[in-house]
């Protein structure tokens, strides 16, 4: 086992732990630069234990509420201020716990102490003395705090391409599965026999269908362009089983070609055949409307369902990595909605797309 590594990722884990570790790192520095001087220990500890005081207090409150409170919400002006008034009241606060505290448990009497009043008003000793002490500690907290979270922030980011990777791969086993080859290869190949016209046309599309998803799509995202010529290509193979008895609706309202993730069209168009138009015997229709204006992209696709379909209530079947696919890219900047009127059973994917990727 390898006690670094357990140490470090339990260090990690325990905000408490790492918050404890930094005060120890600051008192043992303090201390050493106080003996390095000459001075007793317990003497040492008693003043610096009166400047840890508004170190802490100045530091959690530099970290917690006036950066995330005014300083992230560009509220600057009040930054400024809020930053000057809380500077000067940890200085004093400082000042006032060494004199009147440290001071009078380790200095020999008599002596003079200086009045609060006068601690109040003398600004120089406060700024060039007191200020610098107590924030050198928050200065380095920030430092650290913001460190960790930055490489937190690039572990997730890496962990998260991983994931993505991997739900990726899911769907495009799901895409080129076995079924659809063989299908298409079936009706190709009745194709031959019967020395029709439409088998190159066939073999062409088929071809142009695996090039695009085996070489195509290595990128993170696509053309549209792209994934609409995929669609029509899958659509007319699929019209090889059906003949004349399926019925498609396509539409487009473009604007311009944006990039889109691979294959979750495709994916769509496989859902509403194989649970709509493949178990639907008589005359099965599918509706697809595609619209793109400025940062909003739509895809709609309605296919008609059986009674028995209806019944089974099977309305998230091959939809799954779909959902984790557009989780893992966009978050919340996506929406997958299910409807099924009587007789149909529809999905409505709306993206807002804040960052326009290249292709």
């Amino acid at each position: 086992m390898d006690i670094a590594k357990v140490t470090q990722e339990y260090i990690q884990r325990h905000g408490v732990v790492r918050h404890l570790l930094f005060w120890m790192v600051i008192v043992l520095v303090n201390a050493t630069t106080g003996l390095l001087d000459g001075d007793p220990l317990w003497a040492i500890m008693i003043l610096n234990t009166c400047l840890h005081i508004p170190q802490v207090l100045a530091t959690y409150f530099f970290a917690y509420v006036l950066i995330p409170r005014f300083l992230v919400k560009r509220r600057y002006a009040e930054t400024v201020l809020v930053f000057i008034i809380t500077s000067y009241l940890f200085a004093v606060i400082g000042r006032i716990l060494v004199v009147h505290v440290g001071e009078e448990l380790v200095r020999p009497k008599p002596f003079e102490q200086e009045p609060i009043a006068e601690i109040l008003t003398d600004l120089n000793k406060l700024l060039v003395l007191y200020l610098p002490s107590v924030y050198v500690a928050a200065f380095q907290f920030l430092f650290v705090k913001y460190f960790l979270s930055y490489r937190q922030s690039k572990e997730k980011e890496i962990m998260l391409s991983k994931e993505k990777a991997e739900a990726e791969l899911k769907t495009l086993k799901a895409q080129l599965n076995p079924h659809f080859l063989f299908n298409t290869l079936n009706n190709i190949y009745s194709l031959s026999l019967d020395n029709s016209p439409k088998t190159p046309v066939a073999i062409g599309k088929l071809s142009e269908i695996l090039d695009h998803v085996l070489y195509k799509c290595n990128k993170p995202f696509v053309s549209l362009s792209s994934e609409i010529t995929l669609l029509k290509n899958q659509i007319e193979l699929e019209k090889l089983r059906y003949d004349e008895r399926l019925e498609v609706s396509f539409k487009t309202d473009i604007d311009r070609d944006i990039a889109i993730p691979p294959l979750i069209l495709l994916s769509l168009l496989e859902n509403a055949f194989k649970h709509g138009a493949g178990e639907d015997s008589g005359s099965p229709k599918i509706d697809i409307d595609i619209k793109q204006k400025e940062q909003n992209f739509q895809f709609t696709i309605s296919n008609t369902v059986t009674r028995q379909y209806e019944k089974r209530n099977r309305t998230t079947i091959g939809l799954a990595n779909i959902r984790q696919q557009l989780d893992l890219i966009y978050g919340s900047d996506y929406t997958l909605d299910i409807q099924t009127p009587s007789g149909l059973f529809r999905v409505i994917l709306y993206i807002r797309l804040t960052n326009l990727h290249e292709v």
